[in-house]
C-alpha cells in the first residue's frame, strides 16, 4: 500500500494528472476517422500540458515527405521532439533528444520539408480541447492529396475526362489558385470548354476567356468580377440567353488578393464567420487589422506591431511617419 501511495505521489509531484496517466493509451495517438478513395480523415489528441513553442511561437510544425505521401506534425515536450505521422496512423512516433536544428537537418535528409498543408492537398484544423478531463490540442486532418492531383492533371491538360466519374467534392480552397492560373493561359475554345466542365464539377464557375467577343455581349472590366461570376446559357425560342450568377469567392482570394475595402465588407457582413473555419476567420481578421493599422495606426502602434511581426511594410510606414514628423518641426 505504501508503494502505491508513493507511486501516485510521484506522478502528482511531476505535474501529471491521474487522467493523463489513465488515458496514456488514448492521447498522443492518431486515429482513422474516415478512409475512402479520394478523401481520408485522421484525428489526434495531443496532451498540451508540457508542450513548448517550436517555431514563431507555435507549438507544432508541419513537415511533409512528398515521396512517402506522409504529412507529419512535430511537437516539442520538455527535452524531446516527437514526430507523429498524420497520414499513417499505424506508424510509431519518432523521438529525438537533439536540438531543433539538428532534428530538422536529420528529417530533411529523410525527405521531410516544411510545408503549408493546403499546398500538398491537406486541410488541417487545430483547436484546444479537453479530452476526458485532459488538456489537449485536437488535430483534425483531411487528406485530399490524391483527388487534388487528379484535378490538377485535368486542368493542366485541359481534359475533363480525367475527373468525369469522380463524385467526391474537392474543397475550392485547394484548387482555386491552380485553376485560375490555367484559366489565364487558356486561349482556344476547346480549352475553355474543358475548363467550364471542370469548373462545374468544382463549383467554381467560369467566364469564358476567349479573346474575341460578339458586339452584343457585355464586357466585365473588373478582373475580380470575372472570377466571381458563373456563366450559364439557356436556349429559349431559338435564342441563346447568357446569364451570370454571383459565386462566392474562396478563402484564398480574401487572404491573398482581396483589396482592403472588399475584405472589410466581407468580415463586417458576418458571412466570413459563417462560411469559414475558426482558424481561417482568425487569419482574415489578423490580415484586416494589419491593413487597417498600416492605413490608420499611430507611430507608437506601428512600432509596437513591427516588434512582433517584423513586416517590412510596417518598417517603411514607420520611417515615412518619422520623416513627416521631422519635417513639421
Amino acid at each position: 500500500m505504501q508503494k502505491v501511495l508513493l507511486f501516485f505521489l510521484f506522478f502528482l509531484l511531476s505535474g501529471c494528472s491521474l487522467n493523463t496517466l489513465f488515458l496514456s493509451g488514448e492521447v498522443d495517438k492518431v486515429y482513422v476517422v474516415r478512409n475512402s478513395t479520394y478523401e481520408k480523415e485522421h484525428r489526434a489528441y495531443f496532451s498540451r500540458d508540457h508542450l513548448k513553442p517550436i517555431r514563431h511561437g507555435k507549438k507544432y510544425v508541419y513537415l511533409y515527405n512528398k515521396k512517402k505521401k506522409d504529412m507529419a506534425i512535430l511537437l516539442h515536450t520538455k527535452k524531446r521532439y516527437k514526430l507523429y505521422s498524420l497520414s499513417h496512423p499505424e506508424k510509431k512516433e519518432a523521438v529525438f533528444t537533439k536540438k531543433y536544428n539538428s532534428v530538422i537537418r536529420y528529417l530533411k535528409r529523410k525527405g521531410y520539408r516544411y510545408v503549408t498543408p493546403q499546398k500538398a492537398g491537406y486541410l488541417i484544423t487545430v483547436s484546444r480541447r479537453r479530452y476526458k478531463g485532459v488538456k489537449t490540442i485536437l488535430v483534425d486532418m483531411k487528406d485530399y492529396s490524391h483527388l487534388m492531383e487528379l484535378y490538377q492533371k485535368a486542368i493542366r491538360t485541359y481534359s475533363a475526362s480525367e475527373i468525369k466519374s469522380i463524385h467526391t467534392k474537392l474543397p475550392k480552397i485547394l484548387i482555386y489558385d491552380y485553376y485560375k492560373k490555367y484559366l489565364r493561359k487558356a486561349n482556344t475554345p476547346a480549352q475553355n470548354k474543358q475548363l467550364q466542365i471542370i469548373a462545374q464539377k468544382l463549383g467554381l464557375g467560369m467566364k469564358s476567356a476567349q479573346k474575341t467577343q460578339k458586339p452584343e455581349e457585355q464586357t466585365v472590366d473588373n478582373e475580380d468580377e470575372k472570377l466571381s461570376t458563373e456563366t450559364m446559357t439557356e436556349e429559349k425560342n431559338g435564342t441563346t440567353i447568357i446569364q451570370t450568377a454571383k459565386v462566392a469567392k474562396p478563402y484564398s482570394y480574401y487572404l491573398h488578393d482581396a483589396p482592403y475595402e472588399e475584405l472589410n465588407s466581407y468580415i463586417s457582413s458576418g458571412n466570413a464567420q459563417k462560411e469559414l473555419t475558426y482558424n481561417q476567420y482568425r487569419n482574415l481578421k489578423e490580415k484586416f487589422y494589419g491593413e487597417k493599422l498600416l492605413r490608420e495606426g499611430s507611430l507608437e502602434e506601428l512600432i509596437a506591431a513591427y516588434k512582433k511581426n517584423k513586416d517590412p511594410r510596417f518598417k517603411s510606414k514607420i520611417m515615412l511617419l518619422m520623416k513627416q514628423a521631422q519635417s513639421k518641426e
